[in-house]
């Protein structure tokens, strides 16, 4: 039967193949980039099933992609909620996150090394009310197929955001994640994407986002300024904005669990 000859009741429920689904259509969270958000189904990261990331190398983006998303996250959920970092290459750098919204009471440290530990940890963590979100980390290395299927389907089970971070290289393996993206590059204030995959039409254009730490625009521009003024003057502390300066640094209080 053509869609055209369905009943509008039944035809307002059918989803088309070429078509971005809606907010209202599939949960998700506002990534924090309008440019992104655009061209996510429902506007955002999604609630139900991966968002997985491809990296050159770890540390280029994670913080910079998903640190908006998970301040929204933590704020919704109130009290007691916490983000749980699995397998992270290095320890979460706390005055980062902490500048970016996140604080070290609200985010805990998986450490463990073994991908099928790690892929465990994550499954038993959706299932924890306190949870907010899961980043977790995988290496490069084959056998994660099935692990990722099974941690899809317990991501459909909830309403909350799971990023998995895999090595570039892992673009030419299929995976059950209903989003993918690629970095192609990262510069000090620009993000540049590409979308390979989403519940909806093929997206072939990169996406660049601006991903500055807010205000520090400002700040290299008065700096730039006034080295073109005077080369002696750059290295001044005048220069430097005093917002930057005032934002609280966290002592070390990462909360760590071993497995």
């Amino acid at each position: 039967m053509h869609p055209l000859s369905l009943p509008s009741g039944v035809a307002a429920a059918v989803w088309q193949g070429d078509a971005l689904p809606g907010a209202g259509e599939a949960p998700a969270c506002p990534t924090g980039f309008a440019a992104l958000d655009a061209l996510l189904p429902g506007g955002g990261w999604p609630c139900q099933g991966l968002s997985e990331i491809l990296l050159p190398a770890w540390g280029l983006a994670e913080c910079r992609l998903t640190a908006p998303a998970l301040s929204r996250v933590l704020a919704r959920g109130g009290e007691g909620q916490a983000v749980l970092f699995i397998g992270p290459p290095e320890p979460p750098h706390l005055p980062g996150w902490r500048a970016a919204g996140l604080t070290a009471a609200s985010m805990v440290w998986v450490d463990t090394a073994r991908p099928e530990q790690r892929l465990w940890a994550a499954e038993q963590a959706l299932h924890c009310a306190q949870v907010a979100a899961v980043l977790l980390w995988l290496p490069p290395g084959r056998g994660q197929a099935a692990g990722l299927r099974r941690l899809q389907v317990h991501s459909l089970q909830g309403r909350r955001p799971v990023f998995v971070f895999r090595p570039l290289a892992a673009q030419a393996e299929s995976s059950p994640a209903p989003l993918r993206l690629a970095l192609e590059a990262s510069r000090p204030l620009t993000l540049v994407l590409r979308l390979l995959k989403r519940r909806g039409p093929a997206h072939e254009s990169l996406i660049e986002l601006p991903a500055g730490p807010e205000g520090l625009g400002e700040v290299l521009a008065h700096k730039l300024a006034a080295r073109a003024a005077s080369p002696a003057m750059a290295s001044e502390v005048s220069d430097v904005s005093p917002s930057l300066l005032a934002r609280p640094v966290p002592r070390p209080g990462l909360h760590v669990v071993a497995v």
